[in-house]
């Protein structure tokens, strides 16, 4: 038997890198552009979550005037506002006539920290109401797509109206004890 050929494989040379020198500029403009990233994604989720409340919005007020009558409310205009004058308070519903007014807060998903920001809001447009001259009773609503019981009812004791989606309508719940009138 014929001995058996060896086949040497050739010998790779190893070429020693010298590792790229790192400043202190190089990590801050790595850093500023991982920035500019996360501000153009929070940018976008922002845009996407305005235009979803917008949709919440024109879903669950347009109809609630007709569906206040039950509870006595006559209200013949739909509004909103952002009122200045150093009392800055947006609203994004206002059932108005000339004697009562419900400002309506609409939220995607109804939380705690809603409900408390709500009742600031109702101080200041109280407070905007009478500096000036404006004579009308204020109460508050909550309007949310999602909605689970206990936040409800928190809303509800703190003596707002809870407006929330009932199939291809919208349900008004009226708090148990009195309305909160500013």
């Amino acid at each position: 038997m014929p001995a058996k050929a060896s086949v040497k494989k050739p010998v790779k040379k190893t070429v020693k890198k010298t590792a790229k020198k790192v400043t202190l500029d190089d990590l801050l403009k790595s850093q500023e552009e991982a920035w500019k990233a996360i501000r153009e994604t929070q940018k976008n989720i922002g845009g996407l979550n305005n235009s979803l409340g917008s949709i919440v919005e024109r879903l669950l007020i347009p109809g609630l005037p007709k569906k206040f009558k039950k509870f006595g409310y006559n209200f013949h205009r739909v509004a909103s506002y952002s009122y200045t004058d150093g009392v800055y308070a947006q609203i994004d519903g206002m059932l108005e006539n000339g004697e009562q007014a419900i400002a309506v807060e609409v939220k995607t998903t109804l939380r705690q920290s809603d409900i408390e920001d709500h009742l600031v809001r109702m101080e200041k447009i109280q407070k905007y109401a009478g500096e000036h001259g404006d004579k009308r009773q204020f109460m508050g609503a909550m309007a949310a797509f999602i909605t689970d019981e206990n936040t409800k009812n928190y809303a509800l004791k703190k003596g707002l109206f809870v407006i929330e989606p009932s199939g291809e309508d919208v349900k008004v719940t009226k708090p148990e004890g009195n309305v909160r009138v500013w």
